[in-house]
C-alpha cells in the first residue's frame, strides 16, 4: 500500500507542471513561477525517490498502512480504493497554494521571494537530513528497540514532518501581493492538521510506543512533539 503515496508525491509534481504549462505566458515567464515550480518538482523527486528506494523496493509497508490492513480485514479493498481517492483529493488541495503561486499577477521579483525560497531550500533539505539521520540510526541493528535522539531528533520527536510543514510556507510567500493571498494559506494549515492529528504524528507515536515501549514514553516527557525546542533533560542515544 506504500505505493499509494506516489500518488502524492508524483501527482503534486505533475499537476504543478501542468499549472506553469497552462498559465499566462507573462506570468508563467517570471523567476517567481520558474522558482516555485522548482521547488516542488525537488519536493517531489525527494519524496517519490524516499518512498520507492526505501518503501517500495524493500517491501518495508508504512507503520500506518499496517495497522489499517490488520483492521479492515476482507474489507481491505474498500480501504484501499478510499485511500486512492484521500490522495486525490488532497493534491487537488495542495495545489492550490501552489497554483497561487505560480500564477501571482506581481512581476517584480522581491524581498519576500528570496525569503520564499530560502524556506523552500532550507525545508528540504532539513526534512532530508531528519531521514537520513533516522535511516542511518535503524540501520544499525545494536539500536534494535532503542529511540533515536541523534541530530533533529534530539530537539523533535517528528522534524521530518516538521519540516515538511515549514515547505508549505515558501507558498505563502511567493504569492504575497497577489489578490488569492489567503489561499496560500492552504498549504501550511492544512499540512499541520493532517500531520499533527490526522494521518502522520498519531500513528507514527502509537507505533513507536508499541515498538520502544517506556524509552519512547520517557522520550515524549523529554523531547518536543513537533515545533523544534531544547529538551528538558539531557539525552543520550539508548534504550533507558
Amino acid at each position: 500500500m506504500s505505493i499509494m503515496d506516489l500518488i502524492w508525491s508524483l501527482g503534486l509534481g505533475a499537476g504543478a507542471t501542468l499549472i506553469f504549462l497552462e498559465a499566462s505566458s507573462e506570468n508563467a515567464n517570471s523567476l517567481r513561477a520558474y522558482l516555485a515550480l522548482g521547488l516542488i518538482l525537488a519536493w517531489s523527486l525527494r519524496l517519490s525517490g524516499h518512498l520507492f528506494f526505501n518503501r517500495i523496493l524493500k517491501e518495508d509497508e508504512d507503520a500506518r498502512y499496517k495497522r489499517l490492513i490488520k483492521h479492515a480485514g476482507r474489507y481491505w479493498k474498500a480501504v484501499f480504493l478510499l485511500l486512492f481517492l484521500t490522495q486525490v483529493v488532497l493534491v487537488y488541495v495542495f495545489l492550490i497554494p501552489i497554483r497561487t503561486a505560480i500564477e501571482s499577477p506581481v512581476l517584480a521579483f522581491a524581498w519576500h521571494d528570496w525569503l520564499a525560497l530560502c524556506i523552500g531550500i532550507l525545508a528540504l533539505i532539513g526534512e532530508t537530513i531528519s531521514d537520513d539521520q533516522l535511516k542511518q540510526f535503524s540501520s544499525d541493528a545494536e539500536n534494535e528497540g532503542k529511540v533515536c535522539k541523534t541530530g533533529f531528533w534530539r530537539y523533535s520527536r517528528h522534524p521530518n514532518y516538521f519540516f515538511e510543514w515549514l515547505f508549505w510556507w515558501a507558498f505563502v510567500f511567493f504569492s504575497l501581493g497577489s489578490s488569492s493571498f489567503f489561499l496560500s494559506f492552504i498549504g501550511p494549515i492544512a499540512m499541520y492538521c493532517f500531520l499533527r492529528y490526522i494521518s502522520g504524528i498519531p500513528f507514527a507515536e502509537l507505533s513507536s510506543l508499541e515498538r520502544r515501549g517506556e524509552a519512547y514514553r520517557r522520550y515524549q516527557k523529554e523531547t518536543s512533539i513537533f515545533f523544534p525546542r531544547i529538551p528538558k533533560l539531557k539525552m543520550k542515544n539508548d534504550g533507558a
